[in-house]
């Protein structure tokens, strides 16, 4: 057997102190397809050079910023340059180095949103759809298998005709002013560095794509409220809404970051004239099923009745937990069988440029609603 190559990847963002680079990299190098050989990790000097070194880089392909990185790697030999970027950055970053590295020929591996506005995503969608290359979202959440077990029981009619869709995702971590210490909260709370909307565009968005993920059906139709409880906050920290989809489900979605106590129990409910169903992120291994004629059953992934999506995803017998990185993982080992295979555009099982303008149409009209006094806002997802 051939052995292959691991893919050559750099990150922009995610030095020392960023939560969320570090499980980019654990992610990456978990199923062992990536070789991390550069990166622009803070604008930082000192942050950056201590990450770079930290992470075992020659010095030369630590680079001072991300248009340096760029304009270099392009330069270097095919065999030597890197081949994808993951890019984790605060959000106003997002577009700009997409579409650099989109016309400099790199594969993109973006976290969401994938935007800071609607617009925006037309002059993202442009690019990527003009090059020669492949573009992931980081919805981590659509990379856990018993997700894909659950949009199975859905798409297979185990639960009917569907009705009936809940899905919240309450966190607790800004209940108070965290901004002026937490630097995490800093640019999230910051409409220059977030964008125009704060919780929703943060985790709003996981909800939002993880319902149409599981349903299968566009949500076309939403009344929303935002809101600001902490006092001087400049974004949204709570947000809900009553939303509609194409095909008639009608449901409620929630996401908030000062429910005082919560964790991350990003949850999803499912009804049908058949049954229902649960899944919760917290406890990710499990489905419950409610059917209306027999008594409840809980699917366990690894155990039999799981569809073969969710088996294809499991690394570990049943009754070993798998989380978070793993999630993310199987996220960046479908990018990575895409990559070799030659594909561009949007890679099998990794979310792409679609998910991401839904994502930003959601967030378009749930500003449009809370500001408005019309019930009813739709979600158009084209940039005409």
């Amino acid at each position: 057997m051939t052995r292959q190559k691991k893919i050559r990847l750099g990150m922009i963002g995610g030095g020392e102190g960023a939560f969320i680079g570090a499980v980019h990299r654990h992610a990456a190098g978990l199923d062992g397809h990536y070789e991390l050989v550069c990166g622009a990790f803070s604008r930082d000097s000192d942050n950056n050079a201590r990450t770079g070194d930290s992470l075992d880089l020659p010095a030369d392909r630590v680079y001072d910023s991300w248009e340096t990185m760029l304009e270099q790697e392009a330069a270097l030999p095919e065999e030597e340059r890197m081949q994808v970027v993951s890019i984790v950055t605060p959000n106003h970053l997002h577009v700009p180095v997409s579409v650099a590295a989109a016309k400099a020929g790199f594969h993109v591996f973006c976290e969401k949103p994938a935007a800071t506005s609607f617009e925006e995503t037309k002059v993202l969608a442009d690019a990527i759809t003009n090059a020669p290359v492949l573009y992931g979202l980081a919805h981590t959440y659509q990379g856990y298998p018993m997700v894909w077990q659950a949009r199975h029981m859905v798409k297979s009619g185990m639960l009917g005709t569907l009705r009936k869709v809940y899905v919240e995702y309450p966190q607790g971590w800004l209940s108070q002013e965290e901004e002026s210490h937490n630097k995490q909260a800093s640019w999230r709370t910051d409409p220059a560095l977030s964008g125009a909307s704060g919780c929703m565009g943060d985790i709003g968005t996981h909800a939002f794509s993880l319902a149409e993920f599981i349903l299968g059906d566009k949500i076309t139709q939403l009344c929303g409220e935002l809101n600001t409880h902490v006092e001087g906050r400049r974004l949204d920290d709570d947000g809900a809404a009553l939303i509609k989809t194409e095909h008639g489900v009608s449901g409620v979605l929630i996401a908030s970051q000062v429910c005082a106590g919560e964790e991350n129990p990003l949850k999803i409910k499912v009804y049908g004239d058949k049954g229902g169903l649960e899944w919760r992120q917290m406890e990710p291994n499990s489905v419950i099923y409610r059917p209306v004629d027999a008594p409840y059953q809980v699917f366990r992934a690894g155990q039999p009745g799981v569809c073969d999506d969710a088996l294809s995803q499991l690394r570990v017998p049943a009754g070993h937990p798998e989380g978070y990185l793993e999630a993310m993982a199987n996220l960046y080992s479908a990018f990575a069988s895409a990559v070799r295979s030659g594909q561009t555009g949007t890679a099998d099982k990794v979310p792409g440029l679609h998910s991401g303008i839904r994502g930003m149409a959601f967030i378009k009209a749930m500003l449009d609603s809370s500001g408005s006094e019309q019930k009813w806002h739709s979600i158009a997802d084209n940039n005409d």
